[in-house]
């Protein structure tokens, strides 16, 4: 008998040991589970709501910059052909009300798009040129030609310098001492641009979402974003960024959630702007000439 229950005793041990280790096993699976599932909740709870809408009166509106020297929301209005030098292009003044203040409060563009303020002035990219414009007049105080410029697009200031991008050409450039040079190449489709809190200079392609050295060389933060267009920054891990067709997404810590997706009501969502203490996401629609503004719950 003592054989049989020795036997019997290290099957029990046995079934012991097994037992712990897969319940130890499926405790762990069953975490891993659970944090997936709060990274989930985390993704939803940011959210846009619709708060005001312009008339349609911005026609082919492209850009919406928030000025918080003066509390203003500058529209480009691209008017006619986006890539034509057609001399009917604008520049409109919003309230943060969404009220129309000064419908061409600049006239005489060609398709102006992308626009960031230095110091007193607003700064706009125009086809193959840059618009140095008075904010206290909305006179064009220089307008800086690109040699070999393509299709400019847009622009942001670390303060010291103005970067554009040309989206056609591949190209960042950036305009210093009154004088343009390139500040990175081999950019495919490169369109949105921002400057981070760090003075870290964002950008995006149809690679995806990158994080420039200053040397222009750069990382992929997020691949599935591409061919995005309007950037806002909110934090040094928190981004939204929008895609002209109709889609604008958060992107935190490296990964992508979409926010809003207009396509089905062909609303195009371009160059995004923002009014932090608001937390209004400002967005030009393009077509649709109207400039729409999304309260930002995250």
């Amino acid at each position: 008998m003592k054989p049989f229950n020795k036997f019997l005793f290290y099957s029990f041990i046995l079934s012991v040991f097994v037992f712990w280790s897969c319940g130890s096993s499926n405790s762990d699976t069953a975490k891993e589970e659970a944090s997936h599932e709060e990274e989930a909740v985390k993704e939803v709870t940011a959210s846009l709501e619709m708060v005001w809408e312009t008339p349609a009166e911005l026609t082919t509106n492209e850009s919406a910059h928030y000025e918080k020297s003066d509390g203003m929301i500058y529209v480009a209005n691209i008017e006619g052909g986006p890539s034509e030098k057609d001399g009917v292009g604008s520049i409109s003044k919003l309230n943060t009300k969404g009220e129309i203040i000064e419908r061409n409060w600049v006239s005489g563009l060609n398709a102006p798009k992308g626009m960031t303020v230095m110091g007193d002035y607003l700064y706009v990219t125009d086809v193959d040129r840059l618009l140095e414009i008075e904010l206290a007049t909305g006179k064009i105080n220089k307008s800086y030609t690109v040699e070999d410029a393509i299709f400019l697009n847009d622009a942001d200031t670390d303060g010291q310098r103005i970067y554009f991008t040309d989206m056609k050409a591949n190209k960042i450039l950036y305009l210093e001492n009154g004088e343009i040079k390139t500040f990175a190449e081999n950019q495919p489709n490169i369109n949105g641009l921002r400057i981070g809190n760090g003075n870290t200079l964002y950008g995006l392609d149809a690679d995806g979402f990158k994080k420039y050295n200053s040397d222009g060389s750069f990382e992929i933060i997020n691949d599935t974003v591409t061919g995005g267009d309007g950037l806002i920054v909110l934090n040094e891990d928190t981004f939204i960024a929008s895609k002209w067709g109709g889609e604008i997404y958060l992107i935190q810590n490296g990964e992508a959630v979409k926010l809003l997706d207009t396509t089905a009501e062909e609303s195009n969502t371009a160059d995004i702007g923002y009014i932090p203490k608001d937390k209004l996401v400002i967005v030009p629609t393009f077509f649709k000439d109207k400039v729409v503004a999304y309260k930002l719950s995250f």
